[in-house]
């Protein structure tokens, strides 16, 4: 029995979609989709159609790209698009950020390390750290980013300037809607309140797992081509949350740079599949599986 994980599966892209057709069977198993499946409730459902029969249960959180408002649906933005992806969840029995939070109960206490990224990917698994000997709270996070992912010189006001020094501007800017917030900070904020409260809430005799498609921490939301993309990749709200809310492992994606990352004794795995350029479609998305426990 495994707990393993997969983000960005970008499945508007067909040589993705006949990828993840090809994954087999893990009757027995757990996955985390980390967000970035796709961009419509099409996707989604394609996605959980094809999955959820290979798999014991699934997890789910948004990235980005499920909330952008696309020409297909265009009464669908912001919090409605959300909520709508989140009854799509519920009509597949997938976990989303709005339900209870699941409890792993491992079948047997193990010592086996978690699985190193395939070869010629950044990250090191460390063998000392399996899995946890007794129950562990899994819990799908959506905290969205507000920009402060920069430096201290740069002012808020001043951070779309700053990217676009570089030539950058992130597509969120015209398709990602925050209705009915008056912006994305405003929304980022909302969530990150409710998610705290929900997390405080949590037994704390028990670990987590806490899963964001967004990283947490702002040293994490490193792309060496494309330092400045940062003010899109998360919030400072949630520097300190793997330490607060227990956390044995940290899940995140979006970045499309798979890494293994330890800080404070957490494990933080980055685990983007990407577009199809960006993975080997010889070793197959299986290989990109990764196993948290």
């Amino acid at each position: 029995m495994h707990l393993l994980a997969l983000s960005d599966l970008h499945v508007a892209d067909r040589t993705n979609r006949e990828a993840i057709e090809q994954i087999s069977d893990h009757h027995d198993d757990w996955l985390i989709l980390a967000g970035d499946v796709g961009e419509t409730e099409e996707h989604l459902a394609w996605t959980f159609e094809t999955l959820r029969r290979k798999f014991s249960r699934l997890l789910w959180v948004p990235g980005n790209h499920e909330l952008w408002t696309t020409p297909r649906a265009p009464e669908l933005r912001g919090e409605s698009k959300y909520r709508r992806l989140v009854d799509v969840c519920r009509a597949y029995d997938v976990s989303s950020p709005e339900d209870p939070y699941p409890v792993w109960e491992p079948r047997h206490s193990s010592t086996a390390a978690p699985s190193a990224p395939p070869p010629g990917e950044p990250g090191a698994a460390r063998a000392e750290d399996g899995a946890p000997a007794g129950p562990c709270v899994i819990a799908p996070l959506f905290a969205l980013y507000d920009y402060s992912f920069r430096p201290e010189h740069v002012t808020r006001e001043a951070a779309l300037d700053w990217a676009k020094e570089h030539e950058l501007v992130c597509a969120d800017e015209f398709l990602l809607d925050p209705h009915p917030y008056p912006t994305r900070d405003a929304w980022c904020a909302a969530r990150c309140a409710a998610t705290e409260e929900r997390l405080t809430a949590v037994d704390s005799a028990l670990p987590t797992v806490l899963v964001n498609h967004f990283p947490l921490r702002a040293e994490h939301a490193w792309l060496p081509a494309i330092p400045r993309f940062s003010i899109w990749c998360g919030t400072r709200r949630t520097h300190d949350w793997h330490r607060r809310f227990r956390a044995r492992v940290v899940v995140s994606g979006h970045l499309h740079v798979r890494t293994t990352r330890w800080l404070d004794g957490v494990r933080f795995e980055e685990v983007s599949l990407g577009y199809s350029r960006q993975w080997s479609q010889e070793r197959g998305a299986e290989s990109y599986l990764r196993t948290i426990f």
